[in-house]
């Protein structure tokens, strides 16, 4: 039997066991992006990264590392408005507010929602609409806090497989959720959701994780078996490597777009509501791809 000195022994190494294989290091994102506009002007960036009428923001601060995606909504090309504008202005908002401190790691939607109420409060209305992805690692918990409006998304993998990823947000067949600004005369008609409506989760992540951030150019062509094939040529951690693979899966993503007679998960998802559709989605493609490596000044 054991007396009460040997027992609290035991205990004690045991809790400084536990204590000796807690990772104590900060983590980081190593970061690289790529796409194509529907312009074909292969890897242009427009003014705040941009790609097409898509737009995107990596920005780091002490306690964390932020990333962001949009897509802007084409329709309003019909009526005059630059749907640029508006997902490169909200892209462009959040990057500063991150960069400036305003914001709380485990709160992605507040950025969202922060970078929505200041493009409501311009003096000049910026109209146009947009769906939107924040990826947040917090530094020192370990932890990843995303939001999800709309039909963008993210990836985590861990070991070749899909262990954590984004739900896709419509309110019917390819009219995802939005955020939008309308004309006066138009409010009550365009689709206009809340940045509180998007999905939110949070889940610790591991040293050498891949975190695949992009918009539905790339999902609506690439299926995962696809994407996890090209993320096998990911070899190291190194910006090079993360770039070249980012590269990769956006130019295959823009070539299936275009194929006639592809069966892609857009036309999957066409059939599924009774549509008979096939070949590829012509879009923007924006591809931000990250790797959780040890964090360094």
């Amino acid at each position: 039997m054991f007396s009460v000195l040997s027992y609290g022994r035991l205990v004690a190494r045991a809790v400084l066991g536990g204590l000796s294989q807690t990772d104590s290091r900060d983590y980081s994102l190593v970061t690289a992006s790529c796409g194509f506009g529907k312009d074909f002007r292969k890897g242009i960036l427009k003014k705040g990264m941009c790609y097409g009428d898509d737009a995107c923001f990596v920005a780091r601060h002490r306690s964390a590392d932020v990333l962001g995606v949009a897509d802007g909504v084409g329709g309003w090309r019909d009526y005059g408005v630059d749907p640029s504008q508006f997902s490169g202005t909200l892209m462009r908002t959040c990057e500063r507010l991150v960069k400036e401190g305003r914001f709380v790691p485990s709160n992605p939607v507040g950025i969202l929602t922060a970078g929505y109420c200041e493009l409501l409060q311009n003096k000049v209305p910026l109209l146009g609409s947009s769906t939107a992805c924040i990826v947040v690692l917090d530094r020192t918990s370990h932890r990843l806090h995303t939001a999800n409006l709309g039909d963008s998304g993210f990836l985590v993998v861990r070991g070749g497989e899909v262990v954590h990823r984004s739900d896709e947000q419509q309110h019917y067949f390819n009219t995802p959720f939005q955020l939008s600004i309308a004309p006066p005369e138009a409010e009550g008609v365009v689709l206009s959701d809340s940045p509180d409506a998007a999905d939110s989760t949070s889940f610790d992540v591991q040293l050498g994780d891949i975190i695949l951030t992009a918009t539905d150019g790339l999902f609506d062509n690439m299926p995962d078996y696809m994407i996890l094939q090209e993320l096998k040529k990911l070899k190291n951690s190194n910006y090079e490597s993360i770039q070249q693979t980012a590269r990769s899966i956006a130019e295959q993503a823009h070539e299936l777009a275009y194929d006639p007679t592809y069966m892609s998960p857009f036309a999957q998802f066409a059939c599924d509501n009774g549509l008979n559709v096939r070949g590829g989605k012509p879009d923007d493609i924006t591809v931000l791809l990250s790797i959780v490596a040890e964090y360094t000044d």
